[in-house]
């Protein structure tokens, strides 16, 4: 027998110990019904940032059962749920009944994302190539790659900040930039950080060579730091924060999937650099051109 425990959502009351979200009821329905089925495949298609404000802590646990029935016939039964804490409890049950190669959902899953990657890596621009293809040497063989010849000339007459971003399978791998250029030119800028967020970003190992098929760059691009009086001229999808207190700063960028308002967006900052949530503080902000 095999038991894969955790709870469901943690924010299904407002009178629970974790208050309520809207996604808390609406993971519960939706997991209770892909368990009940028995279709494993859509459990890898809970976005991550839904997860998170569903407030779920089993998720990761049915993810590593249903690989236990991978390529099996499987007779499920969804038993029982109850919310009456405020987190929601499920039981299901799950008996194999002998071979079924269809059923091969991590195999279907790992294809579907190297199709679109290799789409997206169809359409790159130059700012994103040049990272790939700098992470990609890097991680090869710990070489760093001179500037291609043909890159275009905005690339090599502009200086300005620039952060790159690497996301494996959903998951941030890797993320370092500069807030303002300290490179010769922006094609420099993002050579360097390619190379500092495939290596040296302190929350991740090293990007290793196996995992280049996998790995989706993006490159944001900043405009000039303007400074602003209140939080009430920021705009979480437009606009990316700076907070400052003495020599502790933080930045976040805007747009970010799983950041939907202005006070999560200068809580992150604040965390990133280590300020208190009580600290006075400087704002600015910056528009970016965001490259995927």
């Amino acid at each position: 027998m095999l038991v894969a425990s955790g709870d469901l959502s943690h924010k299904l009351q407002e009178s629970g110990p974790y208050g309520f979200a809207a996604e808390g009821p609406r993971y519960d329905a939706r997991i209770m019904e892909v368990c009940g089925r028995g279709d494993f495949g859509e459990l890898f298609s809970f976005e991550e940032h839904f997860l998170e404000k569903a407030a779920e802590c089993g998720h990761r646990s049915f993810v590593i059962m249903a690989g236990v029935f991978d390529r099996k016939k499987v007779r499920a039964e969804a038993l029982s749920h109850q919310d009456v804490t405020g987190v929601g409890y499920g039981i299901c049950t799950f008996y194999p009944e002998g071979e079924d190669p269809s059923r091969n959902f991590l195999e279907r899953r790992e294809q579907a994302l190297l199709e679109a990657i290799s789409e997206a890596r169809a359409k790159e621009d130059p700012c994103v190539r040049l990272a790939r293809e700098t992470i990609e040497a890097y991680a090869g063989d710990r070489r760093r790659p001179a500037l291609p010849a043909d890159l275009p000339a905005e690339l090599l007459n502009t200086r300005a900040g620039a952060f790159v971003s690497i996301h494996k399978q959903g998951q941030l791998r890797g993320c370092i930039g500069t807030i303002s250029p300290v490179r010769s030119n922006l094609a420099r800028e993002i050579l360097e950080n390619a190379i500092s967020a495939c290596s040296a970003d302190p929350r991740f190992s090293p990007v290793a060579p196996e995992e280049l098929p996998w790995l989706e760059i993006s490159v944001d691009v900043l405009g000039e730091p303007e400074e602003i009086a209140s939080p009430k001229e920021l705009d979480v999808r437009r606009y990316g924060v700076i907070v400052s207190a003495g020599r502790k700063r933080g930045l976040l960028l805007p747009d970010l999937e799983g950041v939907d308002t202005v006070e999560e967006q200068i809580a992150i900052a604040r965390r990133k650099a280590g300020i208190g949530p009580a600290e006075p503080v400087r704002l600015q902000r910056f528009e970016v051109v965001r490259h995927t």
